[in-house]
């Protein structure tokens, strides 16, 4: 099992960027595929990125590429996602995600465990 911990969310001016950091504790942490996912309020939860387990492949949503990028360090049981350029409709709860099925990494179920989010603002 997993557990997962997000923090680095707060309110940041529009332009600014953020740095979101994930903790993993458990065994195994380097065998899981990782991803970040935001839910703005009323809406949807959305893909924002994903990471393969060998930090090999990542994935993005088209509409964030260039200003997202997401990084691993298996050393430290960490996902990063950094956040650049902020933009208003970034403001969401970002979520944290792991998992080792297999299929389209864009998919919530592919990941079966979850962090409890951290809060975005991105103020205009």
């Amino acid at each position: 099992q997993v557990q997962l911990v997000e923090s680095g969310g707060g309110l940041v001016q529009a332009g600014g960027s953020l740095r979101l950091s994930c903790a993993a504790s458990g065994r195994a942490f380097s065998t899981y595929d990782m991803a970040w996912f935001r839910q703005a309020p009323g809406k949807e939860r959305d893909f924002v990125a994903a990471i393969n387990w060998s930090a090999g492949y990542t994935y993005y949503a088209d509409s964030l590429k260039g200003r997202f990028t997401i990084s691993r360090d298996n050393a430290k049981n960490t996902v990063i996602l950094q956040m650049n350029s902020l933009k208003s409709e970034d403001t969401a709860v970002y979520y944290c995600a792991a998992g080792r099925r297999v299929g389209d990494r864009r998919r919530q179920e592919m990941y079966e465990y979850w962090g409890q989010g951290t809060q975005v603002t991105v103020s205009s």
